[in-house]
């Protein structure tokens, strides 16, 4: 038997039907039988980042322990997310029917064209920190060694605003 690896995934979207996206893609990551959901965060409506003209994103993060190792995680992430409906993200940062993310798995750090964990952007968004934090703020992370609380206390209070989803 494989051993299990420990893996918090950011799960968004604004299009459609949002919450029912994300809930439609875990349950689609967590009948694979390789995945199983460990923990969830609270759900948060978020203002989009970097490209600001679009809907507000629901987001939230799950805890995973996985058989697959990461780069098999990630092609199965990105399966569910074109059986979701995402095609081609036509603008950066743009409006998604789904989008998954490995935010940090165990506490490896990996640097190739294809994956980068921990997510190359996480310590800058409040979407990811604060779901992060609701599971556990004091995980480190493996480049900063810091802790997600610490890391979340270092943003900008005025920016990212990010309420529970009600």
């Amino acid at each position: 038997m494989n051993d299990y690896h420990t893996a918090y995934i950011s799960v968004g979207s604004n299009l459609g039907c949002k919450l029912e996206n994300c809930r439609k893609g875990i349950t689609a990551l967590t009948c694979c039988g390789k995945c199983r959901l460990i923990d969830q965060s609270l759900v948060y409506q978020t203002e989009p980042v970097d490209y600001k003209d679009q809907e507000w994103f629901v987001n939230y993060v799950v805890k995973i322990e996985t058989t697959l190792d990461s780069f098999s995680l990630l092609d199965t992430l990105k399966s569910i997310e074109r059986d979701a409906g995402r095609t081609g993200d036509a603008i950066r940062f743009g409006p998604r029917v789904l989008d998954l993310d490995i935010i940090l798995y165990d506490a490896m750090v990996v640097d190739t064209l294809k994956l980068v964990i921990p997510h190359p952007r996480m310590h800058k968004r409040r979407f990811v920190l604060k779901p992060i934090c609701d599971i556990d703020a004091d995980i480190i992370h493996p480049v900063f060694h810091r802790t997600m609380q610490s890391l979340l206390e270092d943003l900008d209070a005025k920016d990212q605003r990010i309420t529970e989803y009600k």
